[in-house]
Order: C-alpha cells, then sequence, then structure tokens
C-alpha cells in the first residue's frame, strides 16, 4: 500500500486500531505510519520502539537486495577476461550507502537491577543465611576484641594469599542523566576552565528526542579521563575557536552533548556507537532516506585530530544531510501546516454547530413559550367561560330564593333606592331584619329577576363559589356596606337609603 493510494477502509479493523494507537502516541501522519506498521507486522510496541530508537536494518530485504545484484547480468567489460584474471575471484566492493543506525540510550547502571530470588529459595535458604550471620558476627566480634590476630596471619601468609579485588575508588555515584550532565560540565570547568560550548544540560536520551524532533545533528563527543590523548583533543581541538564558532552556530543546528566513560550512560553511549578508540566524536542525524523515523550515525572523528581537520569533517557531514533534512522538515512544515489548517477547520465547524445548536435551541425555547403561553391564553379563556358560565347558572338560581318585594310599610321594611352601573335607578322594598347579602343577590339577579324566565330546573353549580364583584356605597356621608359583614339591611341602612353600585373589576385590573 503506498501513500497515493492510502484508504483506511482498505485496512482490517485490528490494524485500523493499530493504526490510531500508533498515531495517538508518535504524532505521525497516517500515509507515513503505515510502511514502519508493515515492516513491524502491524506490532504497535515494536513500530514505537522502531519510530523512537531507529530502525536497525532488515536482513531479509538485505539478502534479498544482494540476492538481486548477485542475479544481475554481467556486462560488456566484465565479459571480456583473458586466461590470467578470468577465473580469479575479483574482489567486490562493500556496501558502504546504508548507514550505521544509533540506537537511544536509556542508562541503566547496574547496581539499580537488584535480583530477588524466587520466594521458595529463599525459604529454602534462610536456615543457612542465619547461619552465616551468626558466625561473621562473632568473627566481627573477636576481631574487634583482638585487632593484632588478623595483622599476624597477614604477616604469617607471606604474601601468598590473592590480592583483593579492588574496589571503585573513583567516588564516581551514580546519578540521573540530568545530573550525571551537570557533574561533566562542572567537572570539564574545573579541568579546562572557562569555555563556549554549550553542552546539553540533559542525558543522551533527551538530547537524542530533542535531534529527532527539531531534525537537528547531535554530536556526540565522548571522552576518557585515562587516555593519554584526551586533555590535548579537548585543549588544542575542541576548545579551539573555529571549532567551537561552528558548533554554537545557530544556522548548522547541532546540538553538542558529552560524557566521560566512566558513567555508565556515556559507557552505554559508546558501546552503542562502536566507539574503539578515544577521544571520539560522532554525529548522529535523521536519515529520512532510511525510514520515516531512523536515526543514524552519519560521521565519525576518531582519535587526536587537528581543529581544521575536526571542522572539516562536521561540514562534511552536514553539508551532505542538510538537504535531507531540509526536505524532511519542509514536509513536517506542511503537515504540521496541513494539521493545523485541519484543527482551524474543526474549530470553525465546532464553532459552527454550536452557533446552529444555540439557535436550534432558541427556537425550541421560543416554540416552547409561544405553546406555553397559549396554552395558558386557552386555559384561562376556558376558565372565564366556565367562570361566567357558572356565574349566569348562580344568578339564575339564586333569584329562586329571593323573596318577593314586601307590600307593607312600617318599622320592619326598608326602602332602599339603588343607582346600577347602567345609570337606571331601582326602588324596592326590602325587610328590615333581611341579611345584607340579600340586598347584594338582588343587584347581582336583577337581569335574571326581569327576564323572568322559568328557572324552577336550575339548580346551584358544583364546585363554584360565587364571589360579587360590585360594592353598594352610600355617596353622603360615604359608607361602604360590606357583605360579608353579617348585620341586617335595617341595621346598616335605616327605614330608607340612596345606594349606588360601584364596579371593582377596574379596580382590579388597575
Amino acid at each position: 500500500m503506498t501513500d497515493t493510494d492510502f484508504d483506511p477502509s482498505q485496512l482490517s479493523e485490528t490494524q485500523q486500531e493499530a493504526l490510531g494507537t500508533y498515531t495517538a502516541v508518535t504524532n505521525q501522519e497516517p500515509k507515513a505510519a503505515i510502511p514502519l506498521l508493515e515492516r513491524s507486522q502491524w506490532n504497535v510496541q515494536i513500530a514505537i520502539a522502531k519510530f523512537f530508537d531507529g530502525e536497525a536494518p532488515d536482513p531479509v530485504e538485505e539478502a534479498r537486495a544482494s540476492l538481486s545484484s548477485s542475479q544481475a547480468p554481467p556486462s560488456l567489460s566484465s565479459r571480456q577476461e583473458t586466461l590470467m584474471n578470468g577465473f580469479s575471484p575479483s574482489p567486490r566492493p562493500l556496501n558502504r550507502s546504508r548507514l550505521d543506525p544509533a540506537p537511544r540510550i536509556v542508562p541503566q547502571p547496574e547496581n539499580h537491577n537488584l535480583y530477588r530470588p524466587p520466594f521458595l529459595l529463599t525459604l529454602l535458604f534462610t536456615p543457612f543465611n542465619i547461619l552465616y550471620r551468626l558466625l561473621s558476627g562473632s568473627l566481627r566480634l573477636f576481631t574487634y576484641l583482638f585487632p593484632f590476630l588478623p595483622r599476624l596471619l597477614a604477616g604469617s601468609s607471606g604474601g601468598r594469599t590473592q590480592p583483593r579485588r579492588q574496589r571503585d575508588t573513583t567516588g564516581r555515584r551514580p546519578l540521573n542523566p540530568r545530573d550525571t550532565a551537570a557533574r561533566f560540565t562542572r567537572e570539564f570547568e574545573e579541568e579546562y576552565g572557562h569555555h563556549d560550548l554549550k553542552f546539553f544540560e540533559n542525558g543522551y536520551a533527551q538530547a537524542y528526542d530533542l535531534a529527532k524532533k527539531d531534525l537537528k545533528f547531535l554530536l556526540v563527543v565522548l571522552l576518557s579521563p585515562e587516555h593519554d590523548d584526551t586533555s590535548n583533543f579537548v585543549r588544542s581541538t575542541l576548545l579551539a575557536p573555529e571549532v567551537a564558532s561552528y558548533i554554537n552556530d545557530p544556522q548548522n543546528k547541532i546540538i553538542l552533548w558529552a560524557g566521560s566513560v566512566q558513567d555508565s550512560e556515556a559507557y552505554q553511549v559508546s558501546t552503542a556507537l562502536n566507539c574503539s578508540k578515544f577521544p571520539f566524536a560522532a554525529v548522529v542525524a535523521h536519515t529520512p532516506q532510511d525510514s520515516s523515523s531512523s536515526m543514524s550515525t552519519i560521521a565519525r572523528i576518531i582519535g587526536l585530530v587537528p581543529p581544521s581537520t575536526f571542522v572539516a569533517r562536521l561540514q562534511s557531514a552536514v553539508s551532505q544531510h542538510s538537504a535531507a533534512l531540509e526536505r524532511a522538515r519542509a514536509s513536517r512544515n506542511e503537515q504540521q501546516a496541513t494539521r493545523n489548517l485541519r484543527e482551524e477547520q474543526n474549530n470553525a465547524y465546532e464553532r459552527s454547530l454550536a452557533q446552529d445548536r444555540e439557535r436550534a435551541r432558541q427556537r425550541r425555547e421560543e416554540e416552547e413559550t409561544r405553546l406555553r403561553s397559549e396554552r395558558e391564553a386557552k386555559r384561562k379563556a376556558e376558565a372565564a367561560e366556565t367562570d361566567a358560565r357558572n356565574a349566569e347558572q348562580w344568578k339564575i338560581w339564586r333569584a329562586q330564593s329571593i323573596p318577593p318585594e314586601p307590600i307593607k310599610s312600617g318599622d320592619t321594611i326598608t326602602r332602599v333606592s339603588i343607582r346600577m352601573t347602567s345609570g337606571e335607578r331601582i326602588v324596592r322594598k326590602f325587610k328590615a331584619d333581611a341579611d345584607m347579602e340579600e340586598l347584594y343577590a338582588f343587584v347581582e339577579c336583577y337581569d335574571a329577576l326581569s327576564s323572568k324566565q322559568d328557572s324552577t330546573d336550575i339548580s346551584e353549580p358544583t364546585n363554584y363559589e360565587h364571589t360579587y364583584r360590585f360594592r353598594l356605597v352610600s355617596p353622603l356621608p360615604r359608607v361602604v356596606y360590606d357583605v360579608t359583614g353579617g348585620d341586617t339591611i335595617g341595621t346598616l341602612i335605616g327605614r330608607s337609603g340612596n345606594l349606588l353600585v360601584e364596579s371593582i373589576d377596574n379596580e382590579d385590573e388597575t
């Protein structure tokens, strides 16, 4: 599958899952990730290790290449052989086109790799361990009480004993990569004084990752304090002005990492870079011609060389691989620009989608508000219609219980003149001992009483409590006669009175 015909639908579900996991970890484009996954048999862990540690040469592919080259037809010049050299084997030049891979080294000090025996074996040797501790404690106590005995025994042996194993007297305690780099920088300045070199202040793995990420050249310098040429190399070559100026030039994009082989990390790096002689320097860079994630050793500078030769080799390595790195950098920038454009498009789409959702939500809320208002208005209209119907039924029903106007006059009769809201004046007699509600019911049911319709079949409406929407007042002096007072008409009005009907609906609305 090539980059031009990349189609995720052609991959199986397992391959798509592996591709998603790999791109999420490495942040690499799917088109560039598929060839590496195919070379790794779609094993995500192997592919990620190849991406970060560099991809080693494939022996199967090299064997195929050598087989195809061996089967190529001989050229015309090779066919013209003499009897002297026709059957003599001609030496073939070695294939140096493929560079040595530079692996990513993570330091693992030996004192950190503690062996823990199985529990059953530990339990089996527990009695011997206790016995050994008891004997060693007894011997230490004996030598403490008689300190002259070990010296006598050592003198009587006559030097025939085996020499003791030399312990590490350098006092170099294993540290983490950052502290190891800081210790090397400090010791370097103490030994050679102030300098202009800018060492990378972290471990080799971090410098390796930075060079791979930013497509820069990683210059690895390995020193051995026990070597005779180390001091001359540092003073005459490494600290030379032209060397320091070339390394510190930002246009060359060089990351300088140095270490002493007395430290575990630098020793492991020397082994990985096939260092055979000190002082040693190597240039490590990304080689896109091998794979999209490979890091290779593009140059080695071994032994004591003059500054001009050192700079010339650095310039040669940088110039030979700058074009490939520029193309890779341009490709990465293009991919990043495409990724940024895609993210901006996705963000714009998300913002547009959010705006559409907000507008849809507002429309739903407006529609719900409108429907709710319509339902409320309909409910109020139905309630008002029902209330008006019940009020009309109540008036007809109440008119049945209003007694007729008394005929006689006297102390038990109250004559009332009522001006209705329509301006009509009504004069009627009421019993003085009648409740004030009787007068209010007469005013309320006056239209029903005037129509004289048959109301014998009208019953009181259920679940309805009638409310009088007017009040009766006396103009001079102004007195309001409340229907809920419970007093009689004669007590409140006397033998006669003039009343006005005032509607209270308008006051409720205001």
